[in-house]
């Protein structure tokens, strides 16, 4: 997948903040007890400071597989989302954070499938990682950190698989959405038909319409798509649940 989207901040530079010598108290009593068994779970364990948008704490096995240190992680500040994580996959998961954080339910999580940047080869390996509000402000309510768990996915496991396919049909859905909405009702039912391999005389058939009336529908919707072969034609009706 292409890295070409902009990875946004968790939190937008204006609204980054120093911690109160109370807060800071808080935050470094609440890393430490995580951080006591972290490195007994099976999964990587990582906490986000939000008040500075940056990694505050990570458990050995994940500076292990990112080869790096938590000082080193700690500089980057924000440039650690965009450094080891798909674009497109922050761009789905940053919006869900900050509805959990405005959530008045203690126990919400947000959990997904996320590709991070961690194979010998530069590329992605797939994870499957739940996020919640470890901490907020007493007074204000205000989220200080978010604890992360993140497991490896075998890439040989059939759901390895499956996820990846969704997510190329969602990034193909959000990209080529204008397109498909110019198609008409009737367009729609007749890009389904020609997804499923219907010749012109079967739709005309199927939708008690003239051959001649199909096939102009079906010039249209190929102009309207920017589609030249059957496969072009199939990814949309897969990606917009036509078939």
């Amino acid at each position: 997948m292409a890295d070409s989207h902009p990875t946004p901040l968790l939190v937008p530079p204006t609204e980054q903040q120093p911690a109160t010598a109370r807060q800071q108290a808080r935050m470094a009593a609440a890393v430490a007890e995580i951080a006591v068994s972290a490195d007994l779970h099976p999964g990587v364990i990582i906490i986000a400071n939000l008040l500075v948008d940056r990694v505050e704490y990570m458990s050995e096995r994940g500076l292990r597989e990112l080869r790096t240190t938590l000082p080193a992680l700690q500089a980057l500040g924000p440039g650690y989302w965009e450094k080891y994580f798909n674009p497109a996959d922050s761009a789905d998961l940053l919006p869900k954070v900050y509805a959990m954080i405005q959530s008045s339910d203690p126990w919400a999580v947000v959990s997904i499938f996320q590709q991070v940047r961690i194979a010998p080869d530069g590329g992605y390996v797939w994870h499957l990682s739940a996020t919640r509000v470890l901490l907020r402000d007493e007074d204000t309510g205000q989220p200080l950190l978010l604890v992360t768990t993140s497991l490896p996915v075998d890439p040989l496991h059939h759901v390895t698989h499956k996820v990846s396919r969704l997510l190329e049909e969602n990034n193909f859905l959000r990209q080529h959405a204008p397109r498909f909405g110019q198609l008409t009702r009737r367009e729609r039912e007749v890009l389904r038909l020609l997804a499923l391999g219907h010749s012109a005389p079967e739709i005309a058939a199927e939708l008690f319409i003239s051959v001649q009336t199909a096939e102009t529908h079906r010039r249209n919707v190929r102009q309207k798509l920017g589609a030249t072969s059957a496969f072009e034609l199939s990814e949309y009706a897969r990606a917009f649940d036509l078939i």
